[in-house]
């Protein structure tokens, strides 16, 4: 490189300029960071919640689920967030449930709320399933570990943590943890599945150590829960009237209606995030090219002395570029890392808030997206330069020395 060309090589120039101006290079990696912040963070949440609503659909292995009456709201929470809750009525009614017309079968699961176990800082739910007439859970065992538990084992929800030696505390007894779910994004994630005999087995030896439970009061082969599958031409709807007209006493939860409404939710949240994104991304520009504008306007003469250092017109439009092009990178990969350092560890509690299950994309899903958001953040900068700098290029450098004399 020519020693005389060294100073004012675009980048050095471009590097100095934003130097000397911290104020005016600020607010323009800031307007920057914002739009990436929002950009990626918006499209993580966007996508972990769209994996969600697929996982949870897949694992959704039951079309009904009757509860009792005046529980179907609580249901759904142990459904959807894993909310701890315990309700209970007659076993007899599960055969009831089963001769409806349009079920193929019918399957009883028993809750139990665990109010102080060592391996979770919140409550956890406890449901047991009968390995005889199970449809949903055991197809899930049998993906882990390819077959099914025995009895005294217990199936680990995806967020539930167990120990280093495969057990898990529950009333000061330590149980073998046989299998630990994939992923769902609904409630089971941080409940606890065992069969029908290992809960009774639980609560005997619960109960010698001085716990007492809920379902203590009821009759012993109490239930909370019948998950039911339909024959493939029946309409849900009518199936679950028919179950509610046999039985004033019970509710019944439709899994379509359950997923459609979450389907509709994530829907508003998606125009919501793309309209602000865009609307957002369109006013950095035009925020963008005030700034741009009103730097260039002020530099005239500085650009006109550059001129007559021998810069040409190309040159000058260069040095305006490469600013835009320092500031935009320094403000997308400063909002990428900001909305990661938000959204990461937060998006439980966001997905909790929305109301909305959450699966986050994996390393290429997000590596893709902070490419994608670091493009578009970043192309701000030099479009709204553009203007600027082609207008400082075709100023006359003697008319812009003598202005002001």
């Amino acid at each position: 490189m020519n020693h005389n060309d060294y100073p004012l090589s675009t980048g050095r120039l471009s590097r100095e300029n934003l130097r000397r101006k911290p104020f005016r290079a600020a607010c323009l990696i800031t307007v920057v960071c914002m739009l990436a912040f929002t950009l990626f963070g918006g499209s993580i949440l966007v996508f972990s919640l769209q994996n969600g609503l697929k996982s949870m659909s897949k694992r959704f292995g039951a079309d009904l689920m009757v509860v009792p009456a005046g529980y179907a709201a609580k249901a759904e929470g142990v459904l959807l967030r894993g909310e701890p809750s315990f309700f209970y009525f007659d076993r007899e009614l599960v055969q009831q449930i089963a001769a409806t017309e349009g079920v193929t079968q019918a399957s009883p699961q028993c809750f139990l709320t665990s109010l102080s176990t060592e391996c979770c800082d919140v409550p956890v739910q406890l449901i047991a399933f009968d390995p005889a007439t199970d449809f949903v859970i055991q197809p899930w065992i049998a993906e882990t570990r390819g077959g099914s538990i025995a009895d005294g084992e217990v199936v680990a929800g995806y967020d539930i943590i167990v120990r280093a030696n495969k057990t898990i505390k529950l009333f000061n007894h330590e149980y073998p943890v046989a299998a630990r779910l994939s992923k769902t994004a609904a409630g089971f994630d941080t409940s606890i599945f065992m069969t029908r005999h290992t809960m009774d087995l639980l609560k005997d030896r619960a109960h010698q150590e001085g716990y007492a439970f809920i379902s203590d009061n009821e009759p012993e082969d109490s239930i909370s829960a019948v998950l039911v599958q339909l024959d493939q031409e029946a309409n849900p709807q009518s199936v679950a009237r028919a179950i509610k007209r046999n039985n004033q006493d019970l509710d019944v939860l439709i899994s379509q209606g359950i997923l459609a409404a979450l389907a509709g939710a994530l829907q508003n949240f998606i125009v919501y995030i793309n309209s602000f994104s865009v609307i957002l991304w369109i006013v950095a520009l035009f925020i963008l090219t005030a700034v741009f504008s009103g730097s260039v306007h002020e530099r005239k003469k500085e650009f006109a002395i550059l001129r007559i250092l021998g810069a040409s017109r190309k040159k000058l439009i260069r040095i305006v570029l490469a600013e835009s092009a320092l500031a935009g990178l320094a403000g997308s990969l400063s909002g990428i890392a900001a909305a990661g350092l938000v959204v990461f560890p937060f998006s439980t509690y966001i997905s909790v808030k929305l109301g909305l299950p959450s699966v986050r994309p994996g390393p290429g899903g997000i590596l893709t997206l902070a490419l994608l958001s670091l493009v578009l953040s970043f192309a701000a900068g030099p479009l709204a330069a553009v203007y600027a700098a082609f207008k400082i290029s075709r100023a006359e450098t003697y008319f812009t020395m003598r202005e002001g004399e």
